[in-house]
């Protein structure tokens, strides 16, 4: 299977799916102020407020209104937030960024979009960066590692200064059975997607903890919800942060004292990366409307969001995934017309691993990745 042309331009038609039809939705029919006008339009016509064609949808817009404002409040009290005041701009000259897996997709993307906004960026990688950008330092590092993540730890700390923000992006897929799995491919799997976390986390969230601020990003994944064929590691793996960033955010706030350090967890669909460029996903059409995949920009407008508003967030993307958490608690043959929607069962059967390749593994048949 080719790798996806996703980093080509895609026919507009193509761009039509469910996450712009609630986009559409919620600017229309779930908005608050535009449900508002429709009772009001009827009154101005001379009904009565008793009458059903007024009473109606203003119970509507009740509804609707008390969602958002429930959504609102929820999110107020997650960061100390106030009714009538907005927090500072954040100052993204100050901020010093670490980005784990930063030499390739969401990863570098992020690192040079930051970078263009005047941010010190520090990519940790086991291969360079490819940028232009003057303000992103690289260091070498295997951050599946605890003593070369120490090691850089100091370096950056003492030649940079005490980062800010740390982004946990790097991750590995080894789309391989079970009993087919070599322990270096479990090792590295929760090495990278799992224990690294746990390292940078070590390294650099005590000065964040001195200092009262900053904000950590966990990139986890839908299938840390749901479980496949040939992604038991990584599905493990991913579910593993669900928790951790969770046990992190009551730590914070019961023992540091230090609820002003965000934390945002990302839980993406299919990205648009060569991490999962040999994925065979389902070609018709509903499955396209339904679950789309997503290009790594909108993944990183999304934590770019997060950072500049300066809250703790769970990011779900695209649509589809805000209904994954709750795929364990449906009857377990609407589970698995799920799993047979979605294709989850057969995507990984000709996948091939692209990136990440260990030096037992060889190189690839093909030098661009394609089979």
């Amino acid at each position: 299977m080719n790798a996806p042309s996703s980093y080509d331009p895609a026919p507009i038609y193509d761009s039509i799916d469910i996450d712009m039809a609630v986009k559409v939705l919620s600017q229309t029919a779930f908005s608050p102020f535009f449900t508002c006008f429709i009772p009001i339009f009827y009154v101005f016509q001379g009904y009565e407020f008793s009458d059903p064609v007024v009473l109606v949808p203003s119970i509507y817009c009740a509804v609707v209104s008390a969602f958002w404002l429930l959504k609102w409040i929820s999110l107020l009290y997650r960061n100390q937030g106030s009714l009538f005041f907005k927090p500072d701009p954040l100052d993204w000259s100050e901020q010093i960024v670490v980005v784990t897996g930063g030499a390739s997709g969401v990863g570098e993307l992020l690192a040079n979009t930051l970078a263009v906004r005047n941010v010190t960026v520090v990519v940790l990688d086991i291969k360079p960066i490819v940028t232009e950008n003057y303000n992103i330092a690289y260091y070498q590092c295997d951050v599946s590692k605890w003593e070369e993540v120490e090691a850089v730890s100091k370096k950056i700390i003492d030649e940079i200064g005490q980062p800010t923000m740390l982004v946990n992006n790097a991750g590995v897929v080894q789309g391989k059975l079970i009993i087919d799995l070599k322990p270096e491919d479990v090792y590295q799997t929760f090495g990278v997607n799992t224990l690294a976390h746990f390292w940078t986390l070590k390294a650099f969230l005590p000065g964040m903890i001195k200092n009262k601020t900053g904000h950590i990003v966990t990139m986890s994944s839908v299938m840390g919800f749901a479980g496949s064929v040939q992604m038991a590691d990584y599905s493990a793996s991913k579910a593993a942060l669900m928790t951790m960033n969770e046990s992190l955010r009551y730590e914070l706030d019961k023992v540091y004292d230090a609820p002003g350090i965000r934390t945002t967890i990302v839980c993406p669909g299919h990205i648009l990366t060569p991490l999962f460029s040999t994925i065979q996903l389902p070609t018709n059409p509903f499955f396209k409307f339904l679950a789309p995949s997503i290009a790594p920009v909108t993944v990183v407008k999304s934590i770019i969001t997060a950072l500049d508003a300066q809250q703790s967030r769970t990011i779900y993307l695209p649509f589809y995934t805000n209904f994954s958490p709750v795929l364990k608690m449906i009857p377990s043959y609407l589970r698995d017309i799920c799993q047979k929607f979605s294709g989850a069962d057969h995507s990984m059967r000709d996948f091939k691993k692209v990136t990440a390749r260990r030096t037992d593994e060889g190189e690839l048949p093909h030098a661009n990745g394609k089979h």
